[in-house]
């Protein structure tokens, strides 16, 4: 008979090991390429993010890249640029925050300047207009598509339905300003959330971002926070006292530059306000973009409004880097250098634009995440949020119509419908709704099927 001998002890597989660290050189290089392919809103940034940085390179676990993104989805603001900075800064203190932010947005401006300047020079020609003349109705296609998405998330009870349909009279047919439209929902909230709690509670955040572990993380559930990410009442009082000493000093200078009533010192003070509103995405500010830019200002027209949305869903980054364009045109029709400085004048008020726009983002960031990070559960939408979210749905569809009403009907009612318009802005919707095809192949098409009828008509 032959032993059986006991096969040895088979040694326990060593436990995975959390990636190295990234040096600065290859955080600033992710930063880099991320701003340049973050097309597809802020649903396809995150998701492209989470890919990324939780799975792929595992920088973050799951829970604190949720937890970031929730805390980032209650702030006034662009949430996939700040999410970004958030996870800069958890890695490399403000050098990444700043780095992560700037990175995410400075490509966007650069391109939509350069197709600002070709817009400006060149937009008439026949060819550029007839692709703008397809754009123009998949960009309403494009906003209703926002409404309705932003709408069958929040709308969930009656009360909600109401806030989202005051909040459309109050601007499509009072024409109350938005800022006023924003603080009635916000006080409407308050007061739901006492009488009603059940009818306020904010549904799940977190763009559906996918579950799944492949190891542990270099910043790990467990992980301590690092020494320049923990919360203290000196360090909040330094960066509070930074950022507005910047915001003044930059705004001050060009008042003294061009005075208060100056073209540049107008735009980073109404700027301001504007990122203040960010609560519900681009789409919720726009209105008051418009308020402001075209009917208070007269920076641009609402047909350049129109084409500059669309110019803005073409290119990376957050889609409220259409203020740039706004920041542009504005600059090239009120020249600051003489009659032969529009381009300059335009490059100048878009920089301009984009830095009081996105100062508070980073502000928010680096002042309240110290103190995010004191805890690690979820933080959910308040009542007040919850109904701002609501009206903005009204906000939205109001601005949906605006939108219709000048594509459709260019001349006025009298006119006519633009027919061609009309289809090629059918098609753009059930390529969003049926199709789900994303942004970006629709406004392309849009614009090949515009530019083919104005090659037809002559």
């Amino acid at each position: 008979m032959t032993a059986h001998h006991p096969s040895p002890p088979t040694a326990p597989a060593p436990a995975p090991a959390p990636p190295p660290a990234p040096t600065r050189a290859q955080a600033f290089a992710y930063w880099l390429k991320l701003g340049c392919v973050s097309f597809g809103g802020p649903a396809g940034q995150i998701a492209l993010m989470h890919e990324d940085l939780v799975e792929r390179r595992r920088w973050i676990s799951e829970r604190r890249f949720l937890h970031a993104l929730n805390f980032c989805m209650v702030l006034p603001g662009p949430e996939a640029q700040q999410l970004a900075t958030y996870i800069g800064w958890l890695m490399h203190g403000r050098w990444g925050g700043l780095v992560a932010g700037g990175l995410f947005v400075l490509p966007s401006l650069l391109l939509l300047v350069a197709l600002s300047w070709v817009y400006m020079a060149w937009g008439s020609l026949p060819a550029v207009a007839g692709v703008f003349y397809g754009i123009k109705p998949a960009v309403t296609a494009l906003v209703l598509h926002a409404a309705w998405r932003i709408g069958s998330r929040t709308l969930k009870n009656a009360w909600l339905w109401s806030i989202a349909a005051l909040a459309f009279v109050a601007i499509f047919a009072l024409q109350l300003p938005f800022p006023l439209i924003v603080l009635a929902a916000a006080l409407a909230g308050t007061v739901g959330g006492r009488l009603a709690p059940q009818h306020f509670r904010a549904g799940g955040g977190g763009h559906g971002a996918a579950q799944g572990h492949g190891g542990p993380a270099l910043i790990d559930d467990d992980t301590p926070t690092p020494a320049h990410a923990r919360f203290s009442w000196a360090r909040l009082r330094q960066v509070a006292l930074a950022f507005g000493l910047l915001w003044a000093a930059a705004l001050g200078a060009l008042a003294l530059a061009g005075g208060w009533h100056g073209l540049l010192a107008q735009m980073g003070w109404f700027f301001t306000k504007a990122a203040l509103l960010t609560f519900g995405g681009a789409y919720a500010v726009l209105p008051y973009v418009y308020q402001g830019a075209v009917d208070h200002f007269h920076w641009l027209s609402a047909p350049q409004m129109i084409d500059g949305l669309a110019l803005g869903e073409i290119t990376p980054g957050p889609l409220i880097m259409v203020v740039a364009f706004v920041g542009f045109v504005g600059g090239w029709g009120q020249p600051l250098f003489g009659a032969d400085s529009a381009a300059l004048s335009g490059s100048l008020t878009a920089a301009v634009v984009t830095f009081f726009t996105f100062l508070p983002s980073f502000a928010f960031i680096l002042l309240g995440g110290p103190f995010i990070e004191t805890t690690h559960g979820r933080l959910g939408f308040t009542a007040p949020l919850t109904a701002i979210t609501a009206a903005v749905v009204g906000v939205i569809l109001n601005l949906a119509l605006f939108f219709a009403w000048h594509v459709l009907w260019p001349a006025g009612w009298g006119g006519g419908v633009e027919w061609p318009a009309a289809v090629i802005g059918i098609v753009a919707a059930l390529a969003l709704w049926r199709g789900k095809q994303s942004v970006l192949r629709v406004v392309l098409g849009a614009g090949l099927a515009g530019l083919a009828w104005r090659l037809m008509m002559g």
